[in-house]
């Protein structure tokens, strides 16, 4: 009888506790939205010019992700453009591994928005101002763009040629 009335009350524990860990994960996952969703974002400007402000502080910033992903272990650097500057963004390499396209000549990046902590000279990176991911969230998807020939270079391209041309052909009519 007593091992049966033991059982009950470690199963009731282990129910109790098993709650309490769905209601910390539920909790985190509505704060961590609500953060991300109705934050306002900063800009690469703000962040630049009042550094000190927000040294060490969760800050959210969102822009188009360029260049290359660059992996180091578990975490990976990326470049996040705001239409004004580029910030270094220091993310898990699973968060990063949402990232599909970044920008470059034949593409647009990802548009994403990063929740982290801001360092204006952080200790762990050299003293760079940069960003520790917390979370990244894709608010919209890349793309391959097509490279578009402007047609007035191409026949300032044609007259520039033909400049050329006169010029080679007067050189050898001037030798004879």
């Amino acid at each position: 009888m007593k091992k049966r009335k033991a059982k009950s009350v470690k199963r009731k524990i282990k129910i109790q506790n098993l709650k309490l860990y769905i209601f910390a994960l539920g909790f985190a996952f509505f704060t961590l939205h609500f953060t991300l969703t109705y934050a306002q974002p900063v800009s690469s400007a703000d962040l630049i010019s009042e550094a000190g402000q927000y040294d060490n502080k969760l800050v959210i910033f969102e822009g188009e992700v360029i260049g290359d992903i660059m992996k180091r272990g578990d975490y990976a650097w990326i470049n996040v453009f705001d239409g004004v500057n580029a910030i270094g963004i220091w993310v898990g390499s699973k968060l990063a591994g949402e990232i599909r396209y970044t920008g470059s000549y034949k593409s647009k990046g990802d548009a994403v928005e990063v929740a982290g902590i801001f360092h204006r000279a952080c200790p762990e990176h050299g003293g760079d101002l940069d960003i520790h991911a917390q979370a990244l969230r894709r608010t919209a998807p890349g793309r391959n763009t097509q490279e578009k020939i402007n047609p007035a270079k191409i026949i300032q391209a044609l007259i520039l040629l033909g400049f050329v041309g006169l010029i080679w052909i007067l050189t050898l009519l001037k030798r004879k």
